[in-house]
């Protein structure tokens, strides 16, 4: 595997979750792939699980690892073509990317969308910069529009907990009081899009995602209904998508946090989030630390995902 970007990456979704409980249960197994390579981690935005998971997945495969915060331990990068360079931005990023292919094996690329020009990001200038100039497998964790590394640990968690061949599984907005990216709830829909689960997604009007990544799920606007029968709830924020609205906050309506009544709808539901979470706006205390929140496990699985996937990349080298 040469890049991991989207859902589309990892080829059939059953036979990678199968590849990832595998590692699970033997996390040592394969540490010659990685003897004497080197994983670089570029983070051009804040991060806890996917820098720590993504880190301990590189050491279980005995892999070198490379951290940079692009913000705060290097020159400042530019990134668009045609700029003159007479600002606080001291080297493009066209020549940092190959000088930083000459120094590892796999390279991992963090950078969120900047919520101000859709089209500049549903393009995904940066890490597709880097697959085309790197010379190296690149793999996101997290890019403007996707969030691959968490989707498919939700995806491996979903599989681990659900009781039955077909669950219900519900994506539901939440309220949050910063403009927050499509990201995770995009890649969300992408990979339960794979499975025949019973998937819905429910949000105010205004609040439509990219039909690109819904697919065939169920819009429903009325949460509660939504959440009538569920075995998985996913609470999680998104800005607006569509036209002049992109990035912006259209409601902050506390009325979609997910509380105990919410709860009391569904079929005892396991909660998920991909944290980190603002308590008591996206979710009430009772109910992330109810016995049927797994947003613990849901976290623990980032090493497992991070880890299936440098596994296939060391597997191509």
């Amino acid at each position: 595997m040469k890049k991991f970007t989207c859902a589309g990456d990892i080829g059939p979704w059953r036979e990678a979750v199968k590849e990832a409980l595998e590692i699970k249960r033997d996390r040592f197994a394969h540490t010659h792939l990685g003897r004497n390579r080197t994983l670089l981690m570029l983070f051009f935005n804040s991060s806890l699980r996917t820098r720590l998971s993504t880190q301990k997945a590189a050491m279980n495969l005995g892999m070198n690892v490379m951290v940079l915060d692009v913000n705060q331990g290097a020159w400042k990068l530019e990134t668009e073509r045609g700029v003159v360079m007479d600002g606080d931005k001291a080297e493009h990023l066209l020549e940092a990317i190959p000088v930083m292919g000459c120094y590892c094996d796999i390279i991992g690329v963090r950078s969120f969308a900047g919520l101000k020009d859709r089209e500049s990001d549903y393009q995904e200038k940066v890490i597709e910069q880097f697959i085309r100039y790197s010379g190296r497998p690149v793999f996101s964790m997290e890019a403007a529009t996707r969030h691959p590394l968490q989707s498919f640990a939700d995806l491996i968690t979903i599989e681990e907990h659900k009781t039955k061949e077909r669950p219900k599984v519900v994506l539901t907005w939440a309220p949050h009081p910063k403009a927050l990216p499509q990201a995770v709830a995009n890649s969300f829909c992408e990979w339960i899009g794979l499975t025949d689960y019973d998937f819905v997604i429910t949000h105010p009007h205004g609040y439509e995602l990219s039909p690109q990544f819904t697919g065939n799920a169920r819009v429903v606007y009325d949460q509660d209904a939504a959440l009538d029968g569920a075995d998985f709830v996913y609470a999680k924020n998104w800005s607006a998508y569509a036209g002049d609205n992109y990035g912006k906050v259209l409601s902050t309506d506390r009325s979609w946090t997910i509380d105990s009544r919410k709860m009391a709808l569904t079929d005892n539901a396991m909660f998920m989030h991909c944290l980190p979470v603002r308590r008591n706006m996206i979710v009430t205390d009772e109910v992330i630390e109810s016995p049927q929140s797994i947003v613990i496990a849901e976290a623990a699985n980032r090493e497992i995902s991070a880890q299936t996937v440098l596994k296939r990349m060391l597997e191509s080298l």
